[in-house]
């Protein structure tokens, strides 16, 4: 009778697939979405589907470890970050991204052009997947929108934002290719790491708004002797 009902892994597979392919979409809404408090919760739920990944990896594979990650990565980048950053924002004043390089249609664009790379560049490491489908092709394309955020926004909020939508990339991707993700040790340097730089970059945030009344780090040109 139980025959039809689909195995743990199999169903594990699926939530993976589901919450990854969610990732994605939040990240494409924060491509083009032009407000930082918006875009912080964003990332702030973007955080909350890696976290549920890893939860799903760690009761499938009975890692106990992941579980450690998964708790870092909600209080971390659920919570705490999420709050670091708004707060930043409600005290520097400046809650709208003004002039990104490339405008909303230009910039899904591009994305769905990134996305098809990631599919593209992923695609022979398909077999090495082993939880969730297509896990790494979004894994990829979550760095290569990453990276794009961070070169078409001048906000220098939205590219702290970036460069933490990258790591969330580079933790899929370490979900996606092994069943227990990067050794404890490593991922635990990637997160404290990432934590340090962005309450560095925060500091560096309001100085830069201090010093030019705006948050547009291409005025850093003028620091040039």
């Amino acid at each position: 009778m139980n025959m039809n009902l689909p195995s743990t892994t199999e169903l594990g597979s699926q939530l993976i697939t589901l919450m990854a392919a969610l990732m994605l979409v939040v990240q494409l809404l924060m491509v083009v979405q032009r407000m930082l408090l918006t875009n912080i919760r964003l990332f702030a739920i973007q955080s909350l589907f890696l976290g549920g990944i890893a939860v799903v990896v760690a009761f499938v594979h009975h890692a106990s470890h992941v579980y450690v990650i998964a708790g870092l990565t909600l209080i971390g980048k659920v919570v705490l970050l999420p709050r670091l950053l708004t707060r930043l924002v409600h005290r520097i004043q400046i809650h709208q991204e003004i002039e990104p390089l490339l405008n909303a249609p230009a910039s899904m664009l591009v994305c769905g052009g990134l996305t098809l790379l990631g599919y593209v560049v992923a695609r022979p490491f398909t077999s090495l997947e082993r939880l969730g489908n297509n896990t790494l092709a979004v894994a990829i394309t979550l760095l290569l929108t990453g990276f794009f955020l961070m070169i078409n926004r001048r906000k220098a909020i939205t590219q702290v934002l970036a460069l933490l939508t990258i790591e969330n990339g580079v933790m899929l991707a370490a979900v996606a290719l092994t069943s227990y993700g990067m050794p404890l040790v490593v991922e635990l340097g990637i997160f404290f790491d990432v934590m340090v730089a962005v309450m560095v970059l925060g500091i560096l945030v309001y100085r830069i708004r201090e010093s030019f009344a705006s948050m547009d780090t291409s005025k850093l040109n003028q620091l040039k002797g």
